[in-house]
C-alpha cells in the first residue's frame, strides 16, 4: 500500500513543479490564425466507437470483458479505492442496514481495488447480467453454491488471500482485503477466462439530447437505507454538470488520489426484498419490474425499471430510458417501504 501513496506523491510533486513556472502573457488581440487554431482545439471530435457501459467516446472499439468487484462499505473501509473509475456502481443491502457495492470496470482499470468484501446471491446475478468476472472475498451460504457451481467466471479472496488479494497494513480484516487490476487479469488468465467480448452497450443520449434533458428540478437527493450510517446524499454541481455522492455529510473520494466520485447518473430502484434467512441476510427480486427515479443533470423523472436479460435498465414510455454518457450509480431500495419514503429529493 505504501508504494500506491508514494506514487501518488511524486505525481503531486511533478504536477506542483509545473506549475511553478512563468507562464507567457497572452497577446490581448490574438490573431485569426490562433482563433481559428482555437476553435479547432476546443471542437468535439467525433469518435466511430464508444464504451458499452460509459457511452463515452473512443477512437478503438471497446472489446475487454468487464470486472465486477463486491466493494466494502462498512465506515471503517472508507474511503474506498478504485470506486471513482468504475463505470457503474450498484449499491445494495447486504444484511441488515449495511450496503454494499458492486463496482463493474470496462473502461478504465485503476491501479487498486477496494476493500473487498463477501458476496451475496443478488450481486451475483448483477454481475452475470453484464457478462463479468465477478471478484469477491467470502461468500453468503447460497453465494457459495452458485459460485462453486460455475454459475458465473469468478475470483475469490478465499482462495487467493496473499496471492492476487493483498492485505493492507492500515486497516483491520475484514476491511482489509485488495485486488489490483493486474492480479484480476492475471488471475483470469490462470483460470482460463475469456477476456472478451465487451457487455452489451446501454442506451446513451446524444449530445443534443443531452442539452434538452426534461423533468424536475433535483440538485440534491437523500436515498435512506434505514441509517445515516450509510445513507448516501447526492448534490449536482452545476459548475461540472455532475453530482457529487456525500455520507454522513462528507464529500465520497479515492483514497489514494482523493479525487472525489462524479456521477452522470444516478438510478433509483425500488425492488421486493424478503427475509432468507439469519443474520438480516434477504433476497432481492430482481426480476419483477417495478418504479424508479433517474437523476440528470440536476433534474430528475420518473420510470419504470425491468430486467432485460440481466440487465437492469430504466424505462421511459415504455422504452429504455436513455443514459447521460458518463458515469452511473444505481441505488437499489426496499419496495416497503418504497421510493416515496426512501428518496427524499430537494430542488435547492
Amino acid at each position: 500500500m505504501r508504494k500506491w501513496s508514494l506514487a501518488v506523491a511524486a505525481t503531486l510533486l511533478l504536477l506542483s513543479a509545473c506549475s511553478d513556472k512563468e507562464v507567457p502573457k497572452e497577446s490581448a488581440k490574438p490573431t485569426k490564425k490562433a482563433a481559428a487554431a482555437e476553435k479547432v482545439e476546443h471542437s468535439v471530435p467525433d469518435f466511430p466507437f464508444a464504451y458499452p457501459l460509459t457511452g463515452i467516446g473512443s477512437q478503438t472499439e471497446s472489446v475487454d470483458r468487464a470486472f465486477a468487484v463486491v466493494v466494502n462499505n462498512f465506515p471503517k473501509a472508507r474511503p474506498q479505492s478504485g470506486l471513482h473509475m468504475a463505470d457503474i456502481v450498484y449499491e445494495l443491502l447486504a444484511e441488515g442496514e449495511v450496503t454494499r457495492f458492486l463496482a463493474v470496470y470496462q473502461s478504465e482499470k485503476p491501479e487498486i481495488i477496494g476493500p473487498v468484501r463477501s458476496a451475496r446471491d443478488y450481486y451475483i446475478n448483477v454481475a452475470k447480467g453484464l457478462d463479468s468476472i465477478f471478484i469477491a472475498h467470502g461468500y453468503s451460504v447460497e453465494a457459495k453454491k452458485m459460485l462453486n457451481s460455475g454459475y458465473i467466471d469468478n475470483l475469490n479472496g478465499m482462495a487467493y488471500d496473499g496471492t492476487l488479494f493483498k492485505r493492507a497494513s492500515f486497516r483491520k480484516a475484514p476491511h482489509n482485503s485488495y485486488i489490483s487490476y493486474e492480479n484480476m487479469m492475471k488471475g483470469a488468465k490462470k483460470n482460463g477466462f475469456k477476456l472478451e467480448p465487451a457487455p452489451r452497450p446501454f442506451k446513451f443520449l446524444s449530445e443534443k439530447e443531452v442539452e434538452k434533458i426534461e423533468g424536475r428540478i433535483a440538485l440534491s437527493a437523500f436515498v435512506s437505507y434505514g441509517t445515516k450510517t450509510f445513507s448516501p446524499t447526492y448534490k449536482y454541481d452545476p459548475a461540472i454538470g455532475k453530482y457529487k455522492r456525500y455520507i454522513n455529510g462528507e464529500l465520497m473520494v479515492d483514497l489514494e488520489t482523493k479525487q472525489p466520485i462524479l456521477l452522470d447518473n444516478i438510478f433509483i430502484a425500488e425492488m421486493g426484498h424478503t427475509p432468507a434467512g439469519p443474520g438480516g441476510l434477504r433476497d432481492i427480486d430482481l426480476k419483477g419490474g417495478g418504479k424508479g427515479y433517474l437523476f440528470q443533470k440536476g433534474k430528475v423523472i420518473e420510470v419504470d425499471w425491468l430486467n432485460d436479460n440481466g440487465r437492469i435498465i430504466p424505462i421511459k414510455n415504455g422504452n429504455e430510458a436513455g443514459l447521460v454518457p458518463g458515469k452511473t450509480w444505481v441505488n437499489i431500495v426496499p419496495s416497503s417501504p418504497g421510493l416515496a419514503k426512501s428518496v427524499s429529493i430537494e430542488e435547492s
